[in-house]
């Protein structure tokens, strides 16, 4: 059994910021392979259903970005799930839009929700990086997470989302390095990659 967690922060005045991107690609996850209805619990809500024969619980705290980890502790303790199959999806400033990076383990890089699950779970779950672009100003980073995307930016937040579920699988076999190329080769395929400027799209 494997634990996909999706990043975000609760409630409508959300649900369209950049950091709630991880919500976005969970609620796609679940869209694309046909899970079961969402259900409230863990100080989170849950979605269960298999992937390529391996079931998988998807899961959302609701506690906040800051306190994740209370909710992806709850959820892997009563599932027996061990750090390692833990796959984690959030928001990545420091990647351009419509790029995406896996890594196992690692630094959370200013991140406080990986923090939070850092501390209640371990450090060694997969995260799946979701580029959201620097606003190129240090100061404007927290402002920039907590806005909206822009109205120009979600063709490529779809896309990427779309794509994350559609290569899922991949990353219940281990296969990283396949998912990230199949991710980018759909992106790149619908013209989301080739302009590097695409990173320093700024709230408008």
């Amino acid at each position: 059994m494997r634990l996909f967690v999706g990043l975000g922060n609760p409630g409508a005045k959300y649900q369209g910021n950049r950091h709630n991107i991880g919500f976005m690609a969970v609620d796609d996850i679940a869209r694309r392979h046909g899970f079961g209805p969402w259900r409230r619990r863990f100080q989170g809500e849950t979605s269960e259903g298999t992937i390529g024969g391996e079931r998988v619980i998807l899961l959302k705290p609701t506690t906040y970005m800051n306190d994740s980890g209370l909710s992806v502790g709850e959820a892997a303790k009563f599932f027996k799930i061990e750090v390692g199959n833990i796959t984690v999806f959030h928001d990545e400033i420091e990647l351009p839009p419509a790029k995406l990076r896996v890594k196992m383990g690692g630094g959370i890089a200013g991140h406080n929700g990986l923090r939070s699950i850092s501390a209640h779970v371990g450090n060694e779950y997969r995260r799946v990086r979701l580029g959201v672009g620097h606003p190129g100003v240090k100061d404007l980073v927290h402002s920039h997470v907590l806005n909206d995307f822009a109205k120009s930016e979600m063709p490529w937040v779809i896309a990427l989302n779309e794509a994350v579920a559609e290569n899922a699988a991949l990353l219940l076999e281990g296969k990283d390095s396949a998912f990230q190329n199949k991710v980018h080769l759909a992106m790149d395929a619908k013209g989301f990659t080739r302009n590097a400027r695409i990173g320093r799209i700024q709230d408008r």
